[in-house]
């Protein structure tokens, strides 16, 4: 009876460190990750003149102010490059997932010839670098007279988002019986009928998981942006940031700081509300098919 006891103890024991560990890990990742976020907070309160004279911490704030915020939500470029990354993101978005969840269906439902291949194919392609593409892609944009054009944009982002959103929902579908979409045939409806009736309604987590990554693509890509666009009439949030408010050698962190947390504020707003279907979609699209 005592040994059964010392080992019960003894098991407690255990539990215990491993569920502390885990506390201590965890409390330093949140730590080191939120660190970034509250600096910048700190700093877009400050006024230029209370961040030049760098007297007091760093990570206090000794009178805030919303002066960066209103400068930047009143000065005209901002407001260009915020509605330029809108407009891009949400076309971005919507060619995105139209060429995903076709091209995901006739993988995975329609079994042609190849496709099997053809599916792998298409994920292989997400894993080139994009600092890879771009020079060739400058060439092609280049040709079609786009170069400096927020539509450059809208023809270059769906290359990086198609491969991997088609491989989430290839997974998706994958995941359905297939005994759905063959009572409906032997119903008389066509593919287009069993996409839009059946596949669509039972797969919404992996769309929405898909239509997530393909807006954080279109709204944080940097390197695109930077080596087409160079006039503020076309520039993005991500470029135009740093373009207007880095002069030479001449910083205004203050200004900086705050519109990143303005640039941040749709994709936060976006995970805070869809995080469970983010999660279930990626689950799905990285365990089926």
């Amino acid at each position: 009876m005592s040994a059964t006891t010392h080992g019960t103890n003894s098991l407690h024991r255990q539990r215990m460190w491993a569920l502390w560990g885990s506390y201590a890990a965890l409390a330093v990742f949140v730590i080191i990750f939120l660190v970034p976020p509250f600096y910048t907070i700190i700093t877009s309160l400050k006024s230029s003149a209370e961040i030049s004279a760098q007297d007091g911490s760093p990570w206090m704030v000794k009178h805030p102010s919303l002066e960066n915020f209103w400068y930047l939500i009143t000065y005209s470029n901002f407001q260009t490059y915020y509605l330029n990354s809108v407009m891009i993101t949400a076309v971005t978005v919507v060619v995105s997932m139209v060429i995903s969840v076709l091209a995901a269906f006739s993988l995975s439902r329609m079994g042609f010839w190849g496709s099997g291949v053809l599916s792998t194919g298409v994920f292989l392609t997400y894993l080139v670098p994009p600092s890879l593409l771009f020079i060739p892609l400058f060439q092609i944009v280049g040709s079609l007279g786009l170069i400096n054009s927020v539509w450059c944009l809208i023809l270059l982002y769906p290359t990086l988002a198609v491969p991997f959103c088609t491989w989430i929902m290839i997974g998706y579908f994958s995941s359905i019986p297939k005994e759905l979409d063959e009572a409906a045939l032997i119903d008389g409806a066509n593919y287009l009928q069993i996409l839009t009736k059946i596949f669509i309604p039972v797969a919404m987590p992996g769309i929405i998981a898909a239509t997530i990554f393909a807006f954080t693509v279109a709204w944080g890509a940097f390197l695109y942006p930077l080596a087409y666009l160079y006039t503020s009439n076309q520039m993005v949030l991500t470029v135009g940031i740093i373009s207007d408010l880095i002069r030479g050698d001449v910083f205004q962190w203050g200004k900086i700081m705050a519109a990143c947390l303005l640039a941040s504020l749709p994709p936060i707003v976006i995970y805070a509300f869809l995080m469970d279907y983010y999660v279930a979609g990626l689950t799905a699209g990285a365990t089926k098919g």
